[in-house]
């Protein structure tokens, strides 16, 4: 394939990893774990792979070895996340080192690759290919969701064929979760294959005490930190608009607060602090348009809000909405589909209770629209359909036309709507990135080498030198709560939110007052790939404060 220049630059980057995944590594056991919640029901739809212990790896005397080679298959689940290719790197080069004729099979466009044979080798002059590199294009992803018996026997027929003892499954929260589910299910009939997972998404939702952050959630974020800076500098220039940007982040505003400490807008929506305070929709338009107001008073007609994909559905009415909304079409779909497009607004208001049917009324016809288009594949409204940067924008807009009316207001006001999704989710990785990708890789290969399964490959202690890092597995089954998905009861994994009384949020917290009213804008500039490692390395905001209590700049 043809290369920029990045990425023959970066072709030859070694990643770093801990001091643990290297030269012989051996294994220390904790104690027995638990699920977060529902220890009882996960117990048992678990039985096979519940109550594992959390396991980490240890340099050890000797070399590395094993007299026979074993064969691997990779899966790329979901939305790409920079990085990605770095992981598959790293199980490649760990089970090569394992055995030098082990193999390493991917399987063509996620899940659905599995259960539809599509596969290929990935040697050595692939992988050299893709090191480094953003994207997941070296062999695609998909949403396919593997859930049932008849898939999770199709997929072993090719498993057996190829001689594969362990599936590695890179994907988010579900993707983990059907990992757990397919490792469960194949222990239980003594299938010979080990399942396990690497936690992949930009939105940052997957992390507990034991997973930091999942990956590519730093690169995404400074990518589109990036992005905001360049909009704030046009913004402190021409200083006439009110730009209002929509990011990434349907379950968690942890993108948006990310990219808040990177660049110090003057407005920046967090929705987890929107549901804790019970807060409406016109609640916030009154506290954006406060700022708005504030600063015309001061001659500063101009700004930046940084707005969360997923607020809407934090807003505890539109909450109770969507979600009547999403049981109602979970089950009634079809019989929707057939109702003319002109009528479909009035049926859904029959349909609703009285209270959601009245919010549902009240709504823009463009915004009702978007609450019924199709679900996603978990059978959830597709929150990124809706534009809330603009429905913000036109509340905003009519607010304080009113307060100009009532002499509350007598600035000017224009606004730019902004959306960034897509621009963040295949970037080349951060230096961090790179580094956590390739030992979450070579870590999982650790795992297939010491026999595990329903385990999801752990790499700690990122915000020290990656030389300290420590690498390990973590059971997914302690991760695992019931939630409901298309009107049932599932095992997933539990998504992590915004803490409201962890350091991210309280340093952002101490600061917003001070940005909202002066321009204290930061302008991270371009991802920096070469140079000083205090310069190159750095972890995200977010982990920086979570981990050391610290900031850096």
């Amino acid at each position: 394939m043809t290369k920029s220049a990045l990425q023959i630059a970066r072709t030859n980057y070694v990643p770093k990893m801990p001091e643990g995944l290297k030269g012989n590594v051996k294994i220390a056991e904790g104690a027995a774990t638990e699920s977060v919640a529902d220890q009882k029901e996960i117990k048992e739809l678990f039985p096979n792979t519940y109550g594992l212990p959390i396991v980490t790896f240890k340099q050890a005397e000797g070399e590395i070895g094993a007299s026979d080679p074993v064969n691997v298959g990779v899966i790329l689940s979901g939305g790409q996340a920079p990085g990605g290719h770095n992981v598959i790197a790293g199980i490649f080069d760990g089970i090569k080192r394992i055995h030098k004729d082990s193999k390493l099979y991917g399987f063509i466009l996620g899940p659905s690759g599995l259960i539809d044979h599509q596969y290929k080798e990935l040697t050595s002059e692939i992988i050299d290919e893709y090191r480094n590199t953003g994207g997941f294009d070296i062999i695609g992803s998909g949403r396919t969701k593997l859930e049932t018996k008849e898939q999770f026997d199709k997929g072993l027929i090719i498993l057996k064929k190829l001689d594969i003892k362990a599936l590695v499954i890179i994907g988010g929260d579900d993707s983990n979760t059907n990992a757990c589910v397919l490792a469960e299910y194949y222990k239980s009939i003594n299938a010979g294959v080990q399942v396990l997972g690497c936690p992949k998404t930009i939105d940052g939702d997957l992390k507990n005490d034991q997973i930091e952050t999942s990956f590519g959630f730093d690169t995404a974020c400074k990518v589109y930190s990036e992005l905001i800076g360049n909009i704030q500098r046009d913004c402190n220039s021409a200083r006439k608009y009110w730009h209002f940007i929509k990011v990434m982040g349907r379950s968690a505003s942890h993108i948006a607060l990310e990219c808040a400490l990177q660049t110090h807008p003057n407005v920046c929506i967090i929705s987890e602090e929107v549901e804790q305070k019970g807060l409406s929709l016109d609640d916030i338009i009154e506290y954006i348009a406060g700022v708005i107001a504030k600063r015309a008073e001061n001659g500063l007609n101009f700004g930046t809000v940084i707005i969360p994909e997923g607020l809407i559905e934090f807003i505890p009415a539109m909450k109770n909405l969507i979600s009547e909304l999403n049981d109602f079409l979970a089950h009634n779909q079809e019989e929707f589909d057939l109702v003319r497009r002109s009528g479909k607004r009035e049926y859904i208001i029959s349909k609703l209770s009285p209270e959601n049917s009245e919010i549902y009324a009240s709504l823009p016809e463009t915004v009702a629209r978007q609450l019924t288009l199709d679900r996603d594949p978990h059978g959830n409204v597709q929150v990124s359909l809706i534009e809330t940067e603009k429905l913000l924008t036109e509340m905003v807009s009519k607010k304080l036309s009113d307060w100009a009316k009532e002499g509350k207001y007598k600035g000017k006001f224009a606004s730019i709507t902004h959306f960034f999704g897509y621009e963040g989710r295949c970037a080349a990785p951060s230096n961090y990135d790179a580094d956590y990708c390739y030992s979450l890789g070579y870590t999982a290969s650790m795992l297939v080498a010491s026999g595990k399964t329903g385990y999801m490959s752990s790499v700690k202690n990122t915000t020290a030198p990656a030389a300290e890092w420590v690498a390990g597995g973590v059971p997914i089954t302690m991760m695992l709560n019931l939630e409901r998905r298309h009107g049932e009861m599932k095992p997933v994994i539990q998504k992590a939110l915004v803490k409201l009384d962890g350091a991210p949020f309280l340093y952002y917290k101490e600061k917003r007052a001070e940005w909202a009213i002066h321009t204290d804008y930061v302008y991270p500039g371009p991802i920096q790939y070469f140079g000083p490692t205090e310069v190159c390395d750095q972890p995200s905001k977010t982990l920086q404060l979570e981990q050391t209590g610290k900031i850096t700049f």
